[in-house]
């Protein structure tokens, strides 16, 4: 019996959501018995550094198959993999790329799925998981009863844990694989920032900012922090910063450990996307904006006068 996790990568480097996923998976192995193999798509330059992080062997997949991301051959390359190792509990990371495989591997395995987990499976009595419901705003607790279980991490949920090791890496080359059902001809990668999804304090404006040309103090501060930045939905929209940067209902979903929200009143749509955050805080002149009723801490002000002192006060203390 074994504790499978998919690997995902990104320019040839594991992703931090990738290094929970194992921790996931062997903090699950400790529990339920059996070692865990990661299983590495498209290769990567430091594959044995997964047994590092509860990785006991890590399998690449190679092949001209999975020179671009196509999600039915890397989902059928996976569970191929899960089948001939005897996967028992499959761990995938919610992103993207793990939510369009999950589904597509547990119709495969003919497995339990549950996404959103956003904490250790409870196996006490049965197999019980945590998972984020109604976008955040609750949760629920799914009894897994069959004998394959998929399992799609929230990325942020758990931390990463090491346990001195490396795992021993060899090559595996699936067969019968299917023809994808998408051809990439291009692809765009924004560099030099940090991911969305993965940073753990971000920084996020709306129209409070009244343009543009002001967004250098957003980024002065996640400078300071260490952060990722982000906007609100009208934002992107108007085009003052990049789509990509756009979190809420119909953006990114992030769950970060601090999520500073300047000049963006909270609408119902953006708090969909960010409400999972450990700790938000929220800086806007409008004492009834709705976003102070989800605010951790709230600063009532003008984000011009606000602004420029939290900066200052930010790298005093990094400067300390």
């Amino acid at each position: 019996m074994s504790v499978i996790v998919f690997a995902e990568t990104r320019d040839q480097q594991y992703k931090k959501s990738t290094l929970e996923a194992v921790s996931y998976g062997k903090e699950v192995a400790l529990k339920t018995g059996g070692k865990v193999i990661a299983v590495s798509i498209g290769g990567a330059s430091d594959a044995a550094s997964l047994g590092t992080y509860g990785a006991d062997e890590v399998l690449t997949l190679h092949g001209t198959e999975f020179t671009t991301f196509s999600p039915e051959v890397y989902a059928a390359g996976f569970a191929e993999v899960c089948k001939t190792h005897g996967g028992k509990t499959i761990i995938i990371s919610n992103t993207y790329s793990g939510k369009s495989i999950a589904g597509r591997v547990a119709v495969l395995l003919q497995a339990a799925l549950a996404t959103n987990v956003v904490d250790y499976p409870d196996t006490t009595s049965g197999f019980r998981v945590k998972r984020g419901v109604f976008s955040g705003k609750a949760f629920a607790y799914v009894e897994m009863q069959s004998d394959i279980k998929v399992i799609a991490v929230t990325p942020n949920s758990v931390e990463i844990k090491t346990y001195g090791a490396s795992g021993s890496v060899s090559a595996h080359q699936p067969a019968g694989l299917p023809a994808p059902a998408t051809r990439i001809e291009d692809t765009q990668t924004i560099s030099g920032k940090i991911p969305l999804t993965e940073a753990e304090v971000v920084v996020s404006a709306g129209r409070g900012l009244k343009g543009p040309e002001n967004w250098n103090m957003v980024e002065e501060l996640a400078a300071v922090l260490g952060a990722a930045t982000a906007c609100s939905k009208p934002v992107s929209d108007m085009h003052w910063r990049p789509h990509s940067e756009h979190v809420g209902q119909t953006g990114i979903t992030i769950k970060p450990n601090l999520y500073i929200a300047i000049g963006i009143s909270g609408a119902i749509q953006h708090l969909a996307g960010v409400s999972s955050s450990k700790v938000i805080v929220v800086i806007n002149k409008d004492a009834e904006a709705p976003f102070f009723k989800a605010a951790d801490y709230g600063i009532v002000g003008d984000v011009f006068d606000v602004l420029p002192k939290l900066i200052q006060a930010a790298k005093a203390s990094a400067a300390s």
